[in-house]
């Protein structure tokens, strides 16, 4: 029965059918021939996986991301970052990358920051002699800080597939999202001296000047502070606070900046929709799929299999970093967590790993998926935001990814990085 699972679910991927319909096909066809599991078990498990409370958080976020994005919230983001790093070596590109970590902690999608902030800032960075497919690339990168920094739609599809607490993952995904931003930065300095990018003459703001800006963006800046404080201080569930977001974030962008009317709103919800959709039709065939591994004791197996190779954690890990990486290519992100989890998952909890620090290794690896070719989605968004040619841009991506993997590398390996602050907060790792 696995080997016939596994032949279809690889055939219709490599022909170009969508993950969920290649999940859903590699289950039924099976379960038909070998009468492992009736047609409506299968049925009954795919909308059961839909029962969640956690998955309502999905379309939510997304659509509080939407509104934020088209209402203004982005632009004040920017302004305030341009006035801590406009000045340095690389500044307008660091204001980029940390703009990019602020609004990850609104929008939830790599794509949204991606569009929010490159839509502003690649103009930017080539007025000021920055090259463009530099400047696309480091956005293309940074957007990936959308899936690290809760809210995460990833942290919640791996929360509800793992079992473990979304308030854990969302507080562990915290140091992980700055450390990737941080390194970032990083690159964007030495790479900018290197190119001689620096400003070529420093703007000086009054203090009238900096006064109005920042409290211009005290709406912008609150709307993370409520969302994950709601989250935090135990007032709200994280499902609450994604409608909470869709609340605050209609309020600032209609009311106090006014960048965006009623009648828009109807589209973002329909977007949001589309967005999730898919993610939920995943999420019900992977149930299937899961049913029938399960079944099979195929986690079981691989997990003896992979301990009875090594059973040395670091050696295992980075096999596992390489596995997620080059899944990351090829594979939706959502999909791949919710395939890869339930089969790797045993394996580093056997070895003492916490599920939580699991859970970000998984996101960051796949996260790093949204800007490596072929796949690469935020290349895509970016190509179309920065105009650059796509091949041009897998090209100019590399170092960026590096950058990337170098936190990565520390992620994996110093645990107490993801685990310290829930740890200390008081929550299950």
């Amino acid at each position: 029965m696995i080997p016939m699972l596994l032949v279809i679910f690889l055939v219709l991927m490599i022909g170009g059918a969508p993950i969920a319909v290649a999940l859903g096909c590699s289950t039924i066809i099976p379960s038909e021939v070998y009468h492992q599991i009736s047609l409506s078990a299968i049925t009954k498990i795919g909308t059961g996986s839909w029962a969640s409370y956690l998955l309502v958080a999905c379309p939510l976020f997304t659509f509080s991301g939407d509104i934020m994005a088209k209402g203004g919230i982005s632009k004040r983001l920017v302004n305030v970052a341009n006035l801590i790093f406009g000045n340095i070596t690389g500044g307008i590109g660091m204001v980029a990358i940390v703009a990019a970590m602020i609004f990850a902690a609104i929008s939830g999608t790599g794509s949204a920051t991606v569009s929010a902030i490159g839509m502003m800032m690649i103009p930017e960075m080539v007025k000021c002699g920055y090259d463009r497919a530099y400047g696309t690339s480091m956005v293309a990168a940074a957007g990936t800080i959308g899936t690290m920094i809760p809210p995460s739609i990833c942290m919640v599809v791996y929360a509800v597939t793992a079992g473990v607490s979304i308030t854990s993952m969302f507080t562990a995904g915290i140091p992980a999202g700055i450390l990737v931003g941080v390194m970032l930065c990083l690159y964007c300095y030495i790479s900018s001296k290197q190119r001689g990018y620096t400003p070529k003459e420093k703007v000086h703001h009054s203090a009238k000047e900096v006064a109005k800006i920042v409290v211009d963006a005290i709406p912008a800046l609150l709307v993370p502070v409520i969302i994950l404080g709601g989250i935090y201080s135990g007032l709200v569930t994280p499902t609450e606070s994604a409608a909470l977001g869709c609340v605050v974030g209609i309020i600032v962008s209609l009311c106090i900046y006014k960048e965006v009317d009623v009648k828009t709103l109807p589209y973002l919800a329909s977007h949001s929709m589309t967005i999730a959709a898919p993610v939920m039709f995943i999420i019900a065939m992977s149930s299937g799929f899961g049913s029938l591994l399960s079944m099979a004791q195929v986690p079981k197996h691989v997990a003896e299999f992979i301990l009875g190779i090594t059973d040395s954690r670091i050696i295992i890990l980075l096999v596992i970093n390489v596995i997620y990486l080059i899944m990351g290519t090829f594979m939706e992100t959502n999909a791949c967590i919710i395939l890869m989890t339930p089969i790797l998952l045993p394996v580093v909890t056997a070895l003492g790993v916490s599920p939580v620090h699991f859970g970000i290794i998984t996101i960051v690896n796949l996260a790093i998926g949204f800007v490596t070719p072929p796949l690469g989605a935020n290349l895509f968004m970016a190509s179309a935001i920065g105009h650059v040619e796509l091949n041009k841009l897998s090209k100019t991506i590399w170092p960026w990814i590096i950058a990337m993997i170098i936190a990565l590398i520390l992620i994996t390996y110093i645990p107490a990085i993801t685990l310290a602050l829930p740890t200390a907060m008081g929550l299950s790792i």
